[in-house]
């Protein structure tokens, strides 16, 4: 058994693809068991070759203690979930014959400088390839294919570009006859139908809270443009190879952004964050990105 842990959120699990790849082709007689979270159900049987999904709580912000038993012993742990010492302790509670991870005796050390997908593609090795990021699209839902999907919402206000410029930037988009959807969790519903209000839009333009993974999976995948934050969204438009305008603030799109494809556009402003990017700055991408898929 194979034991790759990533118990993180949807965006982490996409930038690991190519490394659970890896994995898939470095041990193809081996069951291949990834720890995470139970709601990622869906997109890990995308990625192909997993065997078994290990379900895990989501420790995006709270410490890990331990991890649920894979069954058996592992012949080898794979620590894709951070540089440890936590990460490697909940692996090692499970006595694999042997753990891969950073910062290990012997072993590769963590740089803070490498973009995510980069950095566990060079853990896992060379049977791990960092373009290998695309997913099949799942079948289209009635009524939302070639929409303009904005996601107003991130993990933290410092990623989140302010509503009245959502507002602004969704109104002129709708303004040009296309369909805007605003999209987000449960949690960010009031952010969603401020945008919308702002924009001129009816709430029943406000998907956030009402859609699975599965159906905002098959939303991005067939929309015709992404405008969003930092967040999982974005990695799902990349996966996808839909047109996206992604805005970063603080962290540098270097380290978590977009593979340089003409279908993507991310905008950064350095230390001074998302306050410097403006609706002009971010319209001007939407259409850039916009020829970019008509000509392809």
């Amino acid at each position: 058994m194979i034991l790759a842990l990533r118990a993180l959120g949807l965006g982490d699990l996409l930038t690991v693809v190519p490394a659970v790849r890896g994995l898939r082709r470095a041990y193809p007689d081996h069951e291949l068991v990834l720890a995470t979270p139970a709601v990622l159900a869906p997109l890990v049987d995308a990625i192909g070759g997993v065997d078994r999904l290990l379900p895990t709580e989501a420790y995006v912000r709270a410490p890990m203690d331990r991890l649920p038993s894979p069954g058996g012993r592992p012949d080898v742990a794979v620590n894709l979930h951070g540089r440890g010492p936590q990460s490697h302790l909940a692996l090692l509670a499970h006595r694999p014959l042997r753990l891969v991870g950073y910062d290990l005796p012997g072993g590769p050390q963590w740089s803070d400088g490498v973009h995510e997908v980069e950095r566990w593609c060079r853990l896992v090795g060379p049977d791990a390839a960092p373009d290998d990021l695309d997913l099949p699209p799942p079948p289209p839902v009635d009524g939302w294919r070639d929409a303009v999907v904005v996601h107003p919402g991130a993990s933290g206000p410092e990623r989140c570009w302010p509503v009245p410029r959502f507002g602004a930037l969704a109104r002129r988009l709708a303004g040009s006859g296309r369909q805007v959807l605003i999209t987000g969790g449960a949690g960010e519903r009031g952010r969603a139908l401020a945008v919308a209000r702002a924009a001129g839009l009816p709430d029943s333009t406000v998907l956030a809270g009402d859609t699975d993974l599965t159906a905002l999976a098959a939303l991005v995948a067939h929309a015709s443009l992404v405008v969003c934050g930092d967040t999982g969204v974005a990695h799902l438009a990349t996966a996808y190879r839909t047109p996206s305008v992604v805005l970063f603030g603080p962290v540098s799109p270097a380290l978590w952004g977009p593979p340089a494809r003409p279908e993507h556009v991310a905008l950064w402003r350095g230390p001074a964050g998302l306050a410097d990017i403006t609706i002009a700055d971010v319209y001007a991408a939407t259409v850039e990105v916009s020829h970019a898929a008509a000509a392809r």
